[in-house]
């Protein structure tokens, strides 16, 4: 079997997001009703989702925002499947790029494939943006989601989260492990930790 990419500017990195999501057995069982379900409960209003691959949350929001990605050939496949989406250079020239121009920011499965240094400095840069009291949404994999990719770089748990929620002066609002316990995500490779801060209006 090959290696799956670790380049995540890739265009084979973007065919691999796309083959995943659309497995036939996935669609037949609908294996991201949970994950769909937990997003919408967050109540979040026009959201950008940064690193928003190939469009998936996205669509579990029902195109209530607009995506932004480094990878041109994620952005293509999501604008494709009929969604708003940036390569990171155009999104900072388009209307969307303004002052609390949105009532959440969305980060799903993007810190973990960079130092936590930077991950930091990545909620940091979209942070005005964010309307006052506006939400924060840090997901990352657990032990076995972590270890099944190798594009990952720093396993980003709770503690480093809620690290970067203080580093930007983030109130914590809500931490949780998503679907199952967290013990689950020691052998469970979709198990995600899920933090969420408010900023300070």
């Amino acid at each position: 079997m090959d290696e799956p990419p670790t380049d995540t500017r890739a265009e084979e990195y973007a065919a691999r997001l796309e083959a995943l999501e659309g497995a036939r057995w996935k669609r037949w069982l609908g294996v991201q009703a949970p994950y769909r379900w937990n997003l919408r409960r967050l109540d979040l209003g026009f959201t950008l989702d940064v690193g928003c691959g190939v469009g998936r949350n996205l669509a579990h929001i029902d195109g209530g925002g607009v995506g932004v990605d480094h990878n041109p050939h994620s952005v293509a496949i999501a604008r494709g499947r009929g969604f708003e989406a940036y390569p990171e250079e155009e999104f900072w020239g388009s209307s969307h790029a303004a002052p609390e121009a949105f009532d959440a920011l969305l980060f799903s499965h993007v810190l973990e494939h960079m130092p936590s240094s930077e991950a930091s400095a990545l909620v940091g840069k979209y942070l005005r943006l964010l309307r006052g009291s506006g939400k924060v949404v840090l997901i990352t994999p657990q032990e076995a989601g972590h270890r099944g990719d190798p594009s990952h770089v720093d396993f980003t748990d709770f503690e480093t989260l809620h690290r970067i929620l203080a580093d930007h002066r983030l109130r914590p609002e809500r931490s949780f492990s998503f679907p199952f316990p967290r013990i689950v995500g020691r052998i469970f490779p979709f198990n995600e930790f899920v933090v969420v801060g408010r900023k300070s209006s």
